[in-house]
Parts: C-alpha cells; structure tokens; sequence
C-alpha cells in the first residue's frame, strides 16, 4: 500500500490539482494508495507511526515540504518493510533540491510509482530524533527564529531573515568533540549534516552525499560582521572551502557542547529548546526513491 501524507492546509486552489495529478500517477501504475491529510502539527509523524507499525509492506509518500518530512522519519518504525518518498510540495524543500529529486509534483510521484528504492541514510542524536537533512545551532537558528516571526511568504522571507541575522547575531561559544578530539570555538554556526543545503538553498554541505554512511559537520567561527555578507554570499554558492575560518569534516559521530544554559537547535527547520546535539550516521537503513541518476 502506498499511503500519501499530505498537509490539508496546503491544498487550496493549485493544491488540490496538484494532489489529484499525483493521484492519477499512481491510478495509471495500477498501485493501492490512500491519501492521509494532516491538519495540525504531529498529524504526519503519527500517521507514519501508524501506517510503518503495522507489520506490513509499504511506501510512506510524503506530498509536503522539510518541515513535514522532518515529523515522518520520526515516525517511522519499520526500516525493513517500509519505505520512503518525497513529492515537493513545501516553501524550501531543502533536501529535495539537495537529493536531485524534480520539484515538479507528477515527476516526483512518478518516481515513487514506479521506481525502486535505494538505502540512504539519516541522523540521529541520543535523545532520539532523526533528522534526515541537517541539524544546527547558531545563525541558522537565529534566521528561522526571524523568519517565522516575519509576515513574509515564499523564500524571499528566509533571505530577509538572513539578512537581520547577519546584521543583529552575536556569536556563541561551543565545544565540538568528533574523532577522538575536542576543540572550542567562538562561532557563528556549528551544524552537521546528511543533505546538501538548509535554509531555503544555502548550500552549507556541498560535499555532502546523502549514501555514503558519513555525516558533514560544518563549523564557522568568529567573522567580523563588515566582513559576514560576503562569507555567507560564498556559502549560499556551495564555495564553503572559500570562507576563512571554517571547519569541514566527515564524520560518522559528533556532539556540540554550547555554554549557554538555554539554546535553541534546528532539525530541518523544526526547533527545538535545549536539546543536544550528540549525533551520529545511521548509515542505509532508509529505503528511499531517487530518480535513477542519482
């Protein structure tokens, strides 16, 4: 059974055309589905939850953006019997654009339809949440903080929330440990990642592969704010290798120590108060669509 999760709100005008044009992608493969429609947050992760625990074969379709995708992996509970699938349908899709999937709607079913699965992988941090694009601390936190307090829509509000943050954000002191070392820094952002980009196209992980069994830690440290544009116009290239005072590493295992009593981390652009983050690879354990190229 292929089951479509798919944000109700979402789904005026254009929206439902949408969703039945991937309806019909799947009538015309001839595949069993049913369309699952959450209308408040925690809605995807339990549908996940429900749909991946019952001892069956099947496909989780999700028809939404990172944010949606993010509540799925977390629900999901059957790595060996069930699988994984991405229809755009978000603000960002950061780890579409990351992975190579076509944001075009029927394009994107039509590889879940009727393509096979390939085994990616995800993180995963002691507490146990997943994350299946990116986990971060820092300016990236301070920009979604900016962008959902904004009235702006599209991605012309990360990138005015971006532009606040470089201009206010103070940089903080944290310890990263990996590897068998230990190093302090005084940064602008500390992140680790399993997808390419975050932030709405900031392409923070150029290097990164999403079936390699390893994660990016990225690592910025102190800039002067006269000299943060054109840093973070370099990062938003994919051109991290160009940025003075940065740290890239693969890694199968991390942690982020902050020395702030209260912090925020960000996980696919979910937020989260107080949570460490002690990560490590779950290297191909998700059976994932991809198109065939990638």
């Amino acid at each position: 059974m292929f089951y479509i999760i798919v944000n109700a709100l979402h789904l005026r005008r254009k929206g439902m055309k949408k969703l039945n044009d991937v309806k019909a992608v799947f009538e015309r493969a001839g595949k069993p589905y049913e369309v699952l429609f959450t209308r408040k947050k925690g809605d995807a992760k339990n549908f996940a939850q429900d749909v991946t625990s019952r001892g069956e074969e099947c496909t989780v379709a999700v028809m939404g953006g990172d944010g949606t995708l993010h509540e799925v992996i977390n629900g999901f509970k059957d790595f060996d019997k069930c699988r994984l699938g991405l229809i755009p349908f978000g603000t960002g899709n950061d780890f579409a654009e990351g992975a190579g999937l076509p944001l075009n709607h029927v394009k994107a079913a039509e590889i879940i339809a009727n393509g096979t699965p390939r085994p990616i992988d995800f993180i995963e941090l002691e507490s146990g949440l997943r994350s299946i694009n990116s986990v971060g601390m820092g300016i990236d936190v301070d920009v979604l903080k900016r962008t959902y307090a904004g009235k702006s829509r599209g991605k012309g509000k990360y990138l005015k929330a971006l532009i606040s943050s470089l201009i206010h954000f103070e940089s903080k002191k944290f310890t990263v440990k990996y590897d068998g070392k230990e190093e302090t820094h005084l940064g602008l952002i500390a992140a680790v990642g399993n997808g390419r980009q975050f932030g709405g196209g900031i392409k923070i992980f150029p290097d990164a592969k999403i079936d390699d069994g390893y994660m990016d830690i990225i690592i910025v440290d102190y800039i002067s704010k006269i000299k943060i544009p054109a840093a973070f116009i370099k990062l938003m290239r994919g051109k991290v290798d160009k940025v003075k005072k940065v740290t890239i590493v693969k890694t199968k295992a991390a942690e982020f120590v902050s020395e702030d009593a209260e912090f925020t981390i960000q996980a696919e652009g979910e937020l989260y108060e107080n949570l460490p983050i002690n990560a490590h690879i779950v290297a191909g354990q998700l059976k994932f669509y991809l198109p065939e190229s990638k």
